[in-house]
């Protein structure tokens, strides 16, 4: 069975296998991966993966609207808490941008309606032959930073945000070559 080349720790091939490229219709994972991925900026995805579930204690379960009642004296305490990335602009970008998830909520009916309407309801479908092809960011991502940046979100450029549409399923970047390509292609 052949995967996408960056899948090799086992953590990875889980992740890989089960979560990455699965189109996400469900605000809740929606902000668990918008959280992940902004705490992942400059560093490996494993470093993110193998903290992942002491992200979801420490950040209340990625429930937005927890996450978004979090007082100073929290952050004071995930600060010290060796579990997770300890970069307090991360964790306060963390609230905030629970925060603006809760606003676009509000707004959109759902973070699911609006941000699935960047591309239109259904899911790029790219056809990488190699992992060199597949871009950092795009257009596409550029403008739906933009677009979060205005309605107060931190920590999502573009490249970050590119990564949140990989993982989301807003965009299909498993290589041709893999065995999930088939299986999340339209028809497939």
């Amino acid at each position: 069975m052949q995967r996408c080349a960056w899948a090799r720790h086992p953590l990875e091939v889980e992740y890989h296998d089960n979560e990455w490229g699965v189109p996400v219709r469900d605000d809740q994972k929606q902000f668990e991966f918008l959280m992940l991925e902004s705490a992942q900026a400059g560093l490996s995805w494993l470093t993110i993966l193998k903290r992942r579930e002491n992200y979801r204690t420490a950040f209340a379960g990625f429930v937005p609207e927890a996450v978004a009642g979090f007082e100073p004296d929290v952050v004071e305490a995930l600060m010290r808490d060796a579990g997770i990335i300890r970069n307090r602009k991360k964790i306060e970008a963390a609230v905030a941008n629970a925060r603006a998830f809760l606003e676009v909520q509000e707004h959109f009916g759902s973070f699911c309606n609006y941000i699935w309407d960047f591309v239109d309801g259904e899911p790029v479908q790219n056809r990488w032959e190699s992992f060199d092809q597949v871009p950092a960011s795009t257009p596409l991502s550029a403008t739906l930073a933009k677009d979060l940046k205005s309605r107060g979100f931190s920590f999502l450029g573009p490249t970050t945000v590119y990564a949140h549409m990989q993982a989301a399923g807003l965009v299909n970047d498993h290589l041709v070559t893999c065995f999930r390509h088939p299986e999340l292609s339209k028809g497939g």
